[in-house]
């Protein structure tokens, strides 16, 4: 494993280390999906340079696991709390206030893997915008 993970701005309070609390479903769920590029629950927008999604959960609604390769932003559309698990093993939880905007930047091979739950008493709304034109290629999306 790379030392890119040490370097991202990772936000919140790590609740554990190792892959602990991880049942076998989950971990499943991260080999099925570690290359499922649907970053969000709902594509709004797809342009030659950008990929906009949404992502909407309920309180104790997840999102799956899923791979960012792609440079991209985040928007918290409201206050609240998530928990995310990421491919290291690491759980953290996460607050969010309204408006809070959160950049990432990946380098050739560099990934994130994770996913999201809202773990708050409050619907999370975020909105995540994808650059194409990346160090990494975009990854292909399952079109129904």
């Amino acid at each position: 494993m790379s030392d890119f993970l040490a370097d991202l701005p990772l936000a919140g309070t790590l609740i554990a280390t190792g892959f602990e609390g991880w049942s076998d479903e989950l971990k499943d769920e991260f080999a099925d999906h570690a290359f499922d590029g649907a970053v969000g629950s709902r594509l709004l927008s797809e342009t030659p340079r950008a990929r906009i999604w949404e992502i909407r959960l309920a309180p104790g609604e997840r999102w799956h696991a899923h791979r960012h390769v792609l440079d991209y932003f985040w928007t918290a559309i409201n206050a609240g709390t998530s928990r995310q698990h990421t491919f290291d093993g690491t759980t953290r939880d996460v607050s969010y206030s309204a408006g809070e905007t959160r950049y990432f930047h990946f380098g050739p091979g560099e990934y994130l893997l994770h996913d999201i739950q809202n773990v708050g008493d409050t619907e999370l709304i975020f909105t995540t915008v994808e650059h194409l034109d990346s160090d990494n290629e975009p990854l292909p999306l399952e079109r129904s």
